[in-house]
């Protein structure tokens, strides 16, 4: 008797959680250029320059991959991801042992533009190639979220110290 109570009670909770099911989503017009210098990821190599005692790297180039992705569905995408193999000009991986380049973040139905910044080595041969770009999201949020109230995401609620948001806005 127990037993059938619990396994009841088991599929009942199978029946009421929605699962998030997985959309992949299509990418077209996918360029990846070198960041303008007036862009903040650009960061000119200054070598006196120095923040809290930690000096500025100087192994990596700020490129930014961008397109177009399309959601043909009825509903949004979120926590979408950017996965692509950005070759270099001998074949060679430019991101070592990943795919993954980056998150979109929401994507509502229809077509939009993507950009997002990549760090690729110094010193790596171009001109690159971005192969088998694609994007994949869910039905439903598979992540923490703020709230309509806050601006940090719960992680970094943690991190940054009271009276240092203001900085951050």
């Amino acid at each position: 008797m127990l037993r059938s109570l619990f396994s009841l009670l088991f599929v009942a909770l199978l029946l009421i959680a929605q699962p998030a099911w997985a959309a992949d989503l299509k990418l077209t017009s996918v360029t990846l250029a070198p960041c303008d210098a007036s862009d903040p990821g650009s960061q000119p190599r200054d070598s006196n320059r120095q923040r809290s005692n930690i000096t500025s790297l100087e192994g990596a180039s700020c490129y930014v991959l961008s397109g177009n992705v399309s959601n043909p569905g009825r509903n949004s995408v979120v926590d979408t991801d950017v996965y692509a193999r950005i070759l270099d000009r001998s074949g060679e991986p430019v991101l070592q042992n990943r795919t993954r380049v980056g998150s979109i973040g929401d994507v509502l139905p229809g077509d939009h533009s993507f950009a997002l910044r990549l760090a690729v080595p110094a010193g790596t041969p171009g001109p690159f190639e971005v192969k088998n770009p694609r994007a994949r999201g869910f039905s439903a949020p598979v992540r923490s979220r703020a709230g309509d109230d806050e601006e940090l995401l719960p992680l970094e609620q943690g991190v940054v110290q009271p009276g240092l948001e203001d900085e951050f806005s």
